[in-house]
């Protein structure tokens, strides 16, 4: 394997929204700081994610120093602040998981429904927010933000290659929502890392990371694969013993500190068979 580094770093402010491109960034335990902190949910608590409002994959956000600036098509621009410990507190969900977060306020929600359609809140998981990883998979104590399961998702830029080398029609990195994009590697290395180290920060890969029909969204404009692909491709070779479709690898932060893309990975441990 021959010298591997960064190529894109991503942070998704809001859950199922696009993501935003950065230089540089944070890695705090929960992930890249500010990823998946924000969260759409429905009336009674539930996340709202691009699966059945591919809609959001059309927002996009810009990290500002005390909140967000949001952006969709056919919306005003409108900066979200960073709920205070005054908003209150209120109960959602992730899949399985009860959490704590906190209301963005009536007239963020009032935007969100107008784009979506359907009466749905803004949430943010505030620094008190605990939320825990997978026990399985994860030590005590691990916790990540809104995303599905794990703190950060890393992806070769080989194993799209090979990917798209399967497919009519290419797709982008985009589709699999990545935090970290990576060059140097063969197609698929990054399923065996064990543990790495980016700059003074150590991660640990936990888990492939398995995929579902929010792939088969173009997150340019939102509109649903017809074929359902690549899903359909992946099924075809990329299933695991248990069924499961799996592109990119779920880490868990060891430390903190700051990841630049161009950085180099190094004190790669594999498994070996």
């Amino acid at each position: 394997m021959s010298e591997v580094r960064i190529t894109e770093i991503i942070v998704y402010p809001i859950k199922s929204t696009a993501g935003m491109r950065v230089d540089e960034w944070p890695v705090e335990p929960q992930g890249l700081a500010m990823d998946r902190r924000w969260m759409v949910v429905d009336e009674d608590g539930g996340f709202l994610s691009g699966r059945e409002f591919p809609v959001l994959t059309q927002i996009r956000s810009r990290v500002e120093h005390n909140g967000l600036r949001v952006t969709a098509p056919g919306m005003d621009e409108m900066h979200i602040p960073v709920p205070t410990a005054s908003s209150g507190s209120t109960t959602v969900r992730v899949w399985n998981d009860q959490c704590q977060a906190s209301s963005a306020g009536a007239k963020v929600d009032d935007w969100f429904t107008r784009l979506l359609a359907s009466r749905c809140r803004l949430v943010y998981m505030t620094d008190v927010g605990q939320r825990p990883v997978d026990f399985d998979f994860g030590r005590p104590g691990d916790r990540v933000s809104f995303a599905d399961g794990y703190p950060l998702l890393l992806i070769s830029e080989g194993s799209l290659a090979d990917l798209n080398s399967r497919l009519e029609e290419p797709v982008s990195m985009g589709r699999f929502r990545p935090n970290l994009v990576v060059s140097g590697c063969g197609p698929y290395e990054e399923d065996s890392w064990r543990t790495l180290r980016i700059g003074k920060t150590l991660f640990e890969g936990v888990k492939k990371c398995p995929r579902c029909v929010f792939t088969t969204i173009d997150p340019d404009n939102g509109e649903k694969h017809p074929r359902l692909e690549p899903l359909r491709t992946l099924s075809g070779y990329r299933r695991g013993p248990d069924g499961g479709v799996f592109f990119g690898q779920n880490f868990i932060p060891r430390s903190q500190g700051v990841v630049r893309a161009g950085d180099v990975l190094s004190n790669i441990e594999e498994d070996h068979p």
